[in-house]
């Protein structure tokens, strides 16, 4: 079935490349709704989708993908409609990539090339390129004989463009040892990032204070809460997928319930590809060391399902679904009124709806971000003499004194402290029958998530 196509992405430069999208299942359910991400992803690379081609098959064509009498049939299209690519709803092979262009006579990108070209026209530091470049070398490795031949084409009128970034025509002419030497210089440039940002959480780590990171599908709202936490508008925050690429990390104040740290990391989506998630380790990691995270659900959209259980798995992939989470319903003034606003809270009982946007909601948030921070820390007395004041104001900076009283010879004081300041405290922490343990002190946080349905029915 082909359905014609007359929207145009906002923003959109002028004669933006034409593009037919190609699937093989009916546009109903999950394929209805892959192929709706899709045609919002090739608008975020500043294409202007025109067709959308679908096929009924138990499995794809191992040679084309779609059968040689569709190849036949699209590349009619592709002639008729002046079209400049074709994009498939799949990753493709590199013998499919080679026939397909052979039979098409146009650019052909997979789903994942797609995502890889947006990422790189959205790379702007110097880490956020080695981690797209990285990712884009891995793919383009095995499917450089496709590739060669449309980038002969693309020499000889065929137009550039989308698929064409990042690494660029010149590097995919070079042999393949070149290559492999580019991708092994790429990866130890990122073990250097890796270990800069090793030294940066251990720094973190070391200053005592808790960590969170903002995790959740592309355009969900990550930054713009962020933002509303922070109180500020320092991090770029647009309507746009994978805004953000590098992890920001600010200092939050939580009032009585101390300091935060907060990351927001890259946007996630289904069928993230493997090998963007390798590049990007070292960024995703801020998901592995913090304390807990913060999963940000567009409450607007009607895939929330689907896009939830796309957190999920990347959560899983990187080992961090059992870390205590908040899970946020942002966008909440879109669908107050909908029902929608009836259908989340039986789905997501222990999700906080809120507007980042308005603020609508955040005082929740906040309340429950600091009934996390006082369960990571544990309640002593200490007596301090009064040549070690200093570490009553480290107590008020770091941790939460709840009483304080002066006595001849020292100050006693019953506060609440993290694990890296009890140590600097040890000499000093008291009971009314003398020195404590403090492993006895200590007990983990509940994981607010793991009783709701949507875990349960995730990890079952």
């Amino acid at each position: 079935m082909s359905e014609k196509l007359t929207e145009t992405a906002e923003g959109i430069p002028l004669e933006p490349e034409r593009v037919i999208l190609v699937g093989i299942e009916a546009l109903v359910g999950d394929s209805r709704r892959s192929m709706q991400e899709l045609l919002e992803l090739v608008r975020a690379a500043g294409a202007s989708p025109t067709d959308i081609l679908t096929q009924r098959r138990h499995k794809p064509d191992s040679h084309t993908f779609i059968g040689k009498g569709k190849v036949e049939e699209l590349a009619a299209t592709v002639v008729e409609s002046d079209v400049d690519m074709v994009v498939f709803d799949a990753e493709l092979n590199p013998a499919q990539v080679k026939n397909l262009v052979d039979g098409l006579g146009c650019k052909v990108l997979d789903r994942t090339e797609l995502i890889l070209d947006i990422f790189a026209q959205h790379a702007h530091s110097r880490e956020g390129k080695l981690q797209v470049e990285l990712a884009q070398l891995t793919y383009l490795l095995p499917r450089l004989v496709g590739r060669g031949v449309m980038m002969s084409r693309i020499g000889g009128g065929m137009r550039g463009g989308i698929g064409v970034r990042g690494p660029g025509e010149t590097k995919l002419e070079m042999d393949r040892q070149r290559l492999r030497t580019r991708v092994a210089h790429l990866q130890r440039q990122l073990q250097k990032v890796r270990r800069r940002r090793d030294t940066e959480r251990t720094a973190r780590r070391e200053s005592g204070l808790p960590a969170a990171s903002i995790v959740g599908y592309t355009n969900a709202g990550k930054s713009t809460l962020l933002n509303a936490l922070a109180g500020s508008e320092e991090v770029a925050a647009h309507d746009r997928l994978f805004e953000t690429l590098d992890p920001t990390v600010r200092r939050i104040d939580m009032g009585e319930g101390g300091e935060l740290l907060v990351s927001d990391t890259v946007g996630f989506i289904r069928d993230l590809p493997t090998q963007l998630i390798a590049a990007f380790r070292a960024t995703l990691e801020e998901v592995v060391e913090a304390d807990f995270i913060i999963e940000v659900i567009d409450a607007s959209d009607s895939e929330v399902i689907g896009q939830h259980q796309a957190t999920e798995d990347i959560l899983g992939t990187l080992e961090a679904l059992d870390k205590p989470r908040i899970i946020v319903l942002n966008k909440w003034d879109l669908v107050a009124d909908s029902e929608q606003a009836e259908v989340l809270p039986a789905r997501f009982p222990q999700a906080l709806p809120l507007s980042a946007l308005t603020g609508d909601g955040l005082v929740g948030l906040q309340a429950q971000l600091q009934q996390l921070i006082r369960r990571k820390r544990v309640p002593v007395t200490v007596q301090l003499p009064y040549d070690r004041l200093e570490l009553l104001k480290l107590l008020h900076a770091r941790g939460r004194v709840l009483t304080v009283e002066y006595q001849p010879d020292h100050v006693r004081a019953e506060v609440e402290v993290d694990q890296a300041t009890l140590g600097r405290l040890q000499p000093y922490i008291v009971e009314e029958d003398g020195i404590i343990s403090l492993t006895d002190k200590v007990s983990p946080p509940p994981l607010l998530y793991r009783n709701s349905p949507a875990h349960q029915s995730t990890v079952a």
